[in-house]
């Protein structure tokens, strides 16, 4: 990746600003580089957009399945969506042990077969018991618990084999690591131990401490902060906070289908409000780009503004550029804690419903702030979002184009 002449050059660390940025760039960045380079992390970062196909497929299906048989034919289109999407996070759940392992066995040179066989028999006796009711009925039941279930699994497994490894010659180590995890798992079973039950426990004060503006606030700093140095901070925040975070999700889901308050406030929704256009709140940018005097800004903006309306902008993190870029520091980080606070502020007081659903982030950000929140007033609380964000990238943006155009 090769960074701006904007960046690189010594008249740009004149300001604290640009101090502040080549200080974190040369002493923090690479020790979090170096954290998501951990082949745990990796391998849950790059297992989880796969579940999420399984989680869009089998929504689709299940709904499909329920509109066929009329089933809630009477009730309103979010209470059968969510209906179809609390089974489906089950299936997201199966997905993930399936695909982890493979990743996993990439990242870290284990063999594949003993990897993928201790998961899976670790998620299945993990699995809530008895069995009751029809497939989806249990899918349904097992699906809050079931990422955690699914990353336990694998993280138990490896994790036998990794100490065998010391011991034991590799081939060797890896086999009877799967038994080893597969009889773990198989005790607690016999103790009657509910991983299911411990997990939601366990998940409780940690949901707590999440569903917090300052939770809120760290999470939009670390990505932001680490994106500006070239780091992607969703990505290597995926593995711990998209489990947490969207297994809260699926409770408001839940407690939307039983006609009772949401629960919480920070879910993985939530940040459809606040990254409009990806991460930054970078859709101003691009729209403001796109009519930009500079030529070269222009054609940026207009062949990035199309992405931006998905929230797909890491084009125009690299070619505006945005990454290692002192002049867009401020408002990439800033612009997304004001709409946060402002989002929060909102769904706090009860201007805005909490949001229901998980909608994917590809999803354009009007359609799928409605769609999570099932309330129009979304709709009028993402615009004032977008409005305060232009406000907010307009003079830095106007002072990059005449840094350019003096260059």
């Amino acid at each position: 990746m090769s960074r701006s002449s904007v960046a690189s050059r010594p008249s740009s660390a004149g300001s604290k600003a640009s101090q502040l940025f080549l200080a974190f760039e040369s002493r923090i960045a690479p020790a979090m580089r170096r954290l998501g380079e951990f082949p745990f992390v990796v391998a849950v970062r790059d297992a989880l957009p796969w579940s999420f196909i399984g989680l869009a497929a089998a929504f689709v299906a299940i709904l499909g399945i329920e509109l066929r048989t009329g089933f809630g034919a009477a009730q309103p289109l979010g209470l059968r969506l969510a209906s179809a999407l609390l089974p489906a996070f089950g299936v997201m759940s199966a997905a993930l042990v399936a695909v982890l392992p493979v990743r996993l066995a990439r990242a870290a040179g284990y063999r594949l077969a003993p990897l993928v066989l201790g998961s899976v028999g670790g998620f299945i006796l993990a699995l809530p018991r008895p069995v009751e009711g029809n497939a989806i009925a249990y899918l349904r039941a097992f699906g809050p618990s079931g990422l955690f279930i699914a990353i336990l699994a694998c993280a138990v497994t490896a994790a036998w084999i990794a100490a065998l490894r010391r011991i034991a010659p590799p081939a060797a180590a890896d086999y009877i690591g799967a038994l080893l995890a597969i009889a773990t798992f198989a005790a607690l079973a016999a103790l009657h131990v509910s991983l299911p039950a411990a997990i939601a426990a366990a998940l409780h004060p940690i949901a707590r401490l999440g569903d917090t503006y300052l939770a809120l606030m760290v999470i939009v700093v670390i990505e932001t902060v680490l994106w500006t140095a070239g780091v992607h901070g969703p990505a290597m925040l995926a593995a711990v906070i998209t489990p947490v975070y969207l297994t809260m999700q699926m409770q408001n889901t839940h407690a939307f289908t039983q006609h009772v308050a949401l629960p919480y406030i920070v879910v993985v929704s939530l940040f459809l409000f606040v990254f409009p256009g990806g991460a930054g709140a970078t859709l101003p940018l691009a729209a403001l780009l796109a009519i930009s005097k500079v030529p070269r800004l222009r054609r940026v903006g207009r062949a990035t503004i199309v992405p931006a309306l998905f929230n797909f902008n890491e084009p125009l993190l690299f070619a505006a550029p945005v990454v290692f870029n002192p002049h867009f520091i401020l408002p990439f980080v800033g612009a997304p804690l004001v709409l946060a606070t402002v989002t929060y502020a909102a769904v706090a007081l009860g201007f805005v419903a909490r949001a229901a659903f998980y909608v994917p982030s590809s999803v354009p950000t009007f359609i799928s702030t409605y769609l999570a929140t099932q309330d129009l007033r979304a709709l009028a609380l993402v615009a004032f979002n977008i409005a305060l964000a232009t406000v907010i990238w307009y003079p830095f943006v106007r002072a990059y184009e005449r840094h350019v155009a003096a260059k």
